[in-house]
């Protein structure tokens, strides 16, 4: 295995990665390279680290109210060994989901991961990379002839912790070398410099979200600003990755439709010519859970998230489970809209799916 260059952490947090304020660790962690890795490069830091019997049961994070409990959590980093090795499936993205983490330190009012992670939503990495990349490798094979896409952002943001990990680099090498094996992630950070050198192959979907103003204002604290992301986004095209945005949460607001027609004229005036070839699109609009609002409003009392149950309509999902969408009337003018306006910037580029 590599070994990452680590910066010091006070300028890691300068340049605004995430650094974790404390650190619980499985004893499993330290049998692989980089859990002992982690582990040392912390305890020299002086980073406060306990241990825990497993990362799904950590206890301990300070914090008198739910919220600071909360708050501390997203700034805790978890160190274990991913034990389960079946993969869940991630349609409409990928076949597919590559755990390489699980959390995000960003605060994005909407992220489906305040139910997904529940109590749970500190920031878990896993150190048995090899035995992740053995276990995908298992599932190209079982599809002879068929590409199989894996998505690599379904539980967490893995450039925001990249500097951390290498994991991610590690993973777009290993699927250059597949022939019928692509990887996908989508990002709200600008950090990316690391991995515009690495052996992909133009095996990787390098995605980056993007959303109008109103929305990366107001519900998307803890990440890159759209600037940063575009710059980001020409630097990932340079090096030759295969490019996509993906547009979510699409959100109506008052003048959303001057809003998102914005955002798609600044991406087009604004990004680099090798970024519109191969450009791919995804459209996502808004929705909630029960339990995702009543979380929401636990950690975000002051959001101006609206999720008004009664102005929704209700869509029923997998496991009898269901959220709240826009009704039909909403989400057709949404998808209208943006599909219209893709289609007059980008002419040539495609867009997967509207959900």
């Amino acid at each position: 295995m590599a070994t990452i260059v680590q910066e010091p952490l006070h300028a890691e947090k300068k340049a605004g990665l995430f650094v974790p304020d404390f650190v619980f660790v499985e004893p499993n962690a330290l049998n692989y390279p980089l859990g002992r890795e982690l582990y040392e490069r912390f305890q020299a830091e002086g980073i406060p680290i306990q241990m825990t019997t497993s990362h799904n049961q950590v206890r301990g994070i300070p914090g008198e109210t739910e919220v600071e409990k909360y708050r501390n959590a997203k700034r805790t980093l978890v160190i274990g060994v991913r034990k389960t090795l079946a993969f869940e499936t991630s349609k409409p993205s990928a076949e597919y989901a590559l755990p390489l983490a699980t959390g995000c330190a960003a605060h994005c009012h909407y992220c489906y991961l305040n139910t997904n992670l529940g109590s749970k939503p500190y920031i878990r990495v896993y150190v048995n990379t090899d035995e992740i990349l053995r276990q995908a490798e298992a599932y190209i094979v079982e599809r002879p002839g068929e590409i199989t896409r894996f998505e690599a952002a379904c539980t967490s943001d893995p450039v925001s912790i990249e500097h951390i990990t290498g994991s991610l680099k590690r993973a777009i090498e290993f699927m250059g070398t597949q022939e019928f094996g692509r990887l996908r992630f989508v990002t709200k950070f600008h950090h990316v410099d690391s991995l515009l050198d690495a052996r992909h192959n133009k095996h990787t979907r390098f995605r980056f979200s993007m959303n109008a103003d109103y929305v990366i204002k107001n519900f998307e604290p803890g990440t890159s600003t759209y600037e940063q992301r575009l710059e980001a986004a020409g630097k990932v095209a340079k090096a030759g990755y295969p490019l996509g945005f993906i547009l979510a949460p699409l959100y109506w607001f008052e003048g959303w439709e001057a809003g998102y027609t914005d955002l798609l004229e600044r991406l087009r005036s604004q990004l680099v010519p090798e970024a519109l070839h191969d450009l791919t699109f995804e459209l996502i609009q808004h929705r909630f859970t029960k339990i995702a609002k009543k979380l929401i409003l636990q950690r975000y009392p002051k959001t101006k998230l609206e999720m008004v149950e009664e102005e929704r309509k209700y869509k029923w999902g997998k496991y009898g489970r269901g959220k709240y969408v826009y009704p039909d009337v909403k989400a057709k003018a949404l998808q209208a809209h943006l599909e219209k306006e893709i289609r007059r910037l980008f002419p040539d580029s495609k867009i997967e799916y509207f959900t």
